[in-house]
């Protein structure tokens, strides 16, 4: 046998509804043998729900599938509207008509992802366009800690099979790095699965994004929609495919209707001959029983009853016990029940209104039996409708480690306390590991991640993970594009761009750049240059500044140099310059730090040796860009060079990091405040061998009596390694032991 049988699904029956009371015409097959119909009846508009795909002499057509539910409240808006123009109805349609709805695949998954609507927009408007099309892909952690990409949604028409092979051939020859392994673990009850392993160095957003690139985890629909229009190929728009489908139906229920009125005017008919003969009986009887043939009977039927030869016929073909009397008001009934459809199907005749209504109910029939919610999501892309327009704004804490960790949580779990209270627990960190940046922003405001290497990243609020107060959160080079040997140099929340005038970045070679914040007004995913910088040169820190505040640079060998922001001394650079120099330094000296200048701040810095001194930030001169400063701390051999720098209050608290992991809290006020030219007093104890190698504000602690966050009071005795994980985490922490004088260390 050539062809296979199969069974039609119960909605491809509406197809063929009505088929045999001649709505459609018909045409001898190819061989004359039988006939075909020209067109099916079609009770749905089917070209869009289930689409169509095929090729032709010189043409081809490429319609998506469309969800059932959103193509019929579409037709119901234009039969409602049946005089709309073509715009006006084009803008109702696409209103009501998201896009295209793919088939889902094994276990009941949904259909994968459209980003974008601009091939939508295009495929609509022109009958051409290109849609993309996504995988829905998950970052999971397995139990050895590495990241997996888990693929659960496929694009539409996209092999499963295909697609793993396709993948481990780009990793087997190295055009997509990064990948371990590929798995495809489908089954009917876990559902879509391919899981694609990474190494333990790979950057799943990087990877991902390759994969993107290169399979078909990313493909487009190239959308054609030709049809047949009366034997003409046409490329229509959604307006136009609607309205043919409707004009379609409209024929129709119009042939339909003339098609019961002839059967049901030949039944009354036949009725009214059969009442006359009842009425007549013995007269009929006597007549039939007196004929010499049914012909001859027949010829006096119709000369009694005055009847046509049709009639005659069915008074001799009706049977006996149509002569009783129930019988006979049966036949009554029927024939006033047909009067009133042949009333009705000639009011649907005579009206083009009932004729549109007709349409919308049986099409609402069939949606409420079979109709079922979208499958395929809608996404969007740079560019376009922006996701925040779907999401509540909300405030919630940001939470950004050293070591690239990031995650959002909603502001209620942090509990408003007073200021020394116990605190609650936040992040369960790695023993080396602190947090560096936490504020609190809304969940539409921007956040920008500037890197070592002189690039910019930036993510809405929403986009970084929702995790616990616990949690550690999701490294940010999952969410972000980060190339090799990336890390953030610096964290800013904005609301928009134009909360400050301008940027300030600055590189450890003393470098600074001054430019127009709405510079990096950018949605490139893959992040932009920030800054040119020179060779073996990094970004070490980011400032919004505006042309009335000062600057403050300060190097590792304890020199410092405050100078204005003025565009005279500063001027403004574009976005891809290098800057000009900010601070000129003595040989193997590197700038440690810049700051904004703020009224009442202390400049706090640390040596490696494990001592720091606080200084008012008012005792630092107002100098020419470009010099090297005055001293901001006398140091020595033996306590190190500086190893950081902060602006602080008296009522912040800071970390210090040590070489052994150690992670050290102290209140800022418990450091002495001493002049520029003093070397300062110890802040931590150091075992032999180890160093101090950082210090950090302590982002966590704001102050609880104005109804904000707050960490915990310290405790006392020394903190080691493995209580560094507690300490940043907000639980209770201790400072350095001064039992040696420490705290009350005068200056030398």
């Amino acid at each position: 046998m050539r062809y296979t049988e199969c069974r039609l699904y119960p909605l491809a029956m509406e197809m063929l509804r009505d088929i045999d009371k001649e709505t459609v015409d018909f045409r001898p097959n190819y061989d004359g043998r039988s006939a075909e119909p020209v067109v099916l009846p079609s009770r749905f508009p089917n070209l869009l729900v289930n689409g169509s795909e095929g090729i032709a002499v010189g043409m081809a057509t490429k319609i998506p599938p469309h969800n059932l539910r959103e193509v019929a409240a579409g037709v119901q808006w234009y039969l409602e509207h049946f005089d709309a123009s073509d715009a006006d109805l084009l803008e109702a349609l696409i209103e009501r008509i998201k896009g295209p709805d793919f088939p889902g695949g094994p276990a009941g998954s949904t259909g994968a992802l459209i980003v974008g609507r601009r091939g939508i927009q295009e495929a609509y408007r022109t009958g051409r366009g290109s849609i993309t099309m996504r995988a829905v892909v998950e970052v999971e952690e397995d139990r050895k800690g590495r990241a997996n990409l888990v693929v659960t949604e496929l694009p539409y028409q996209v092999n499963p099979d295909n697609l793993a092979l396709k993948i481990a051939e780009l990793a087997r020859d190295g055009r997509v790095t990064g990948i371990a392994d590929v798995r495809d673990e489908t089954s009917d009850r876990a559902g879509q699965r391919l899981v694609i392993v990474l190494k333990r160095d790979a950057v799943a957003k990087v990877v991902l994004n390759n994969l993107y690139k290169h399979t078909q985890l990313q493909d487009t629909f190239g959308a054609n929609m030709l049809a047949l229009v009366d034997g003409v190929p046409r490329t229509l728009r959604l307006d136009q495919l609607i309205r043919h489908w409707v004009t379609h139906q409209i024929e129709v229920i119009v042939r339909r209707t003339r098609y019961l009125l002839r059967k049901a005017e030949e039944r009354a008919h036949i009725l009214r001959a059969l009442i006359k003969a009842i009425d007549r009986i013995d007269e009929v009887i006597a007549l039939i029983r007196a004929s010499a043939s049914a012909a001859v009977a027949q010829e006096g039927l119709m000369d009694l009853l005055e009847i046509d030869e049709i009639q005659a016929r069915a008074i001799l073909d009706m049977q006996l016990r149509k002569l009783a009397a129930l019988e006979r008001q049966q036949l009554v009934d029927e024939y006033d029940e047909l009067m009133a459809q042949i009333a009705e199907y000639e009011a649907i005749l005579a009206s083009p209104e009932r004729q549109r209504q007709i349409i919308g109910t049986e099409l609402g029939e069939i949606v409420a039996k079979y109709g079922d919610g979208r499958r395929t999501q809608i996404i969007a892309y740079d560019g376009d409708v922006s996701e925040a327009d779907l999401i509540a704004e909300e405030d919630v804490v940001v939470t950004i480690t050293r070591g690239g960790y990031a995650k959002r949580t909603k502001t209620h779990l942090y509990r408003a306390q007073r200021r020394g209270g116990k605190g609650v627990r936040g992040a369960q960190l790695r023993t080396d590991d602190i947090v560096e940046h936490f504020f609190v922003t809304t969940t539409h405001n921007w956040i920008l991640f500037f890197t070592n290497k002189g690039r910019v990243y930036r993510a809405k609020a929403y986009e970084l993970p929702e995790a616990a107060r616990d949690a550690r959160g999701q490294h940010v080079a999952n969410l972000l594009a980060f190339q090799p040997d990336e890390r953030i140099a610096e964290v800013l929340a904005l609301s928009d761009y134009s909360v400050a005038p301008y940027l300030v970045l600055a590189t450890s070679d003393g470098l600074v750049k001054k430019s127009h914040l709405t510079d990096f007004d950018s949605p490139r995913s893959g992040g932009i240059i920030a800054i040119n910088l020179r060779e073996d040169d990094e970004v070490i820190a980011a400032r919004l500044v505006s042309a009335d505040e000062d600057l403050l640079l300060v190097s590792k060998h304890a020199q410092a140099i405050r100078f204005h922001a003025t565009d005279e001394a500063l001027r403004p650079m574009g976005r891809a310059t290098s800057g000009v120099i900010g601070m000129r330094f003595g040989e193997g000296d590197r700038l440690l730090g810049m700051y904004v200048v703020q009224e009442g701040a202390d400049v706090l810095v640390a040596t490696g040796g494990g001592y720091a001194k606080r200084t008012p930030a008012d005792q630092y001169p107002v100098q020419g860009r470009g010099g090297q400063g005055v001293v901001t701390a006398r140091i020595v051999e033996a306590r190190g060079e500086l190893v950081g720098a902060l602006m602080v209050r008296p009522e912040d608290e800071v970390f210090a990091i040590t070489s052994a992991g150690g992670v050290i809290r102290t209140a800022a006020a418990e450091i002495k405040q001493s002049g520029r030219q003093t070397m300062g007093v110890r802040l931590v104890n150091l075992a032999s061998g180890q160093s101090l190698v950082a210090i950090a504000r302590n982002e966590e602690s704001l102050d609880g009596a104005n109804g904000g966050i707050v960490g915990d009071d310290g405790g006392n005795g020394d903190s080691g390694a493995g209580d560094a994980g507690a300490d940043a985490a907000g639980a209770d922490v201790t400072v350095a032991d001064d039992s040696d004088g420490t705290a009350d260390g005068g200056d030398v």
